[in-house]
């Protein structure tokens, strides 16, 4: 099996402050509540991988219910997907357990993550079993804006 190319240090970090603020700029956009996040991902060598998170946000704070390594394992994952030389394809999808089930979901482009078509999300989304009968609804993600002054990127 072929070796997985290996991104050079600035390329990196470049992606660790983009993952750092794609998920400060997530929590907020997806507002109160308990969430899970669902990251998956293609490997170049075709290997997919996955990770989850829960988060839950309420005013003034906001608390993952993982381990540290858990939530590690979710930001590399994210940090490798926005780097994009070892990743091919990445989705992020967010459940939202409320009056019902809320998706929303984006994919990784360019370094970013962009909402989902919602063809493509209803299709995603439906391939998670729901855990109960709740109506299930999916959702336009919200627009996260890209931060400012990153180092250069690789296309």
């Amino acid at each position: 099996m072929p070796e997985l190319p290996r991104p050079d240090n600035a390329a990196t970090a470049s992606a660790m402050g983009r993952a750092l603020h794609a998920l400060t700029a997530l929590f907020p956009a997806l507002g109160e509540g308990s969430h899970e996040l669902h990251i998956n991902a293609e490997r170049t060598d075709g290997t997919e991988v996955s990770a989850d998170l829960y988060v839950s946000v309420e005013p003034g704070t906001c608390r993952v219910e993982h381990s540290a390594e858990e939530y590690v394992q979710f930001f590399v994952l994210l940090t490798f997907a926005l780097e994009n030389s070892t990743i091919r394809d990445a989705v992020l999808i967010a459940t939202t357990a409320d009056a019902g089930i809320r998706t929303c979901g984006w994919e990784v482009r360019a370094g970013w993550l962009h909402p989902m078509d919602t063809a493509d999300l209803h299709k995603a989304a439906m391939s998670f079993p729901p855990d109960d009968a709740a109506p299930h609804v999916v959702c336009h993600a919200p627009v996260l804006h890209r931060p400012h002054g990153t180092a250069k990127e690789r296309s």
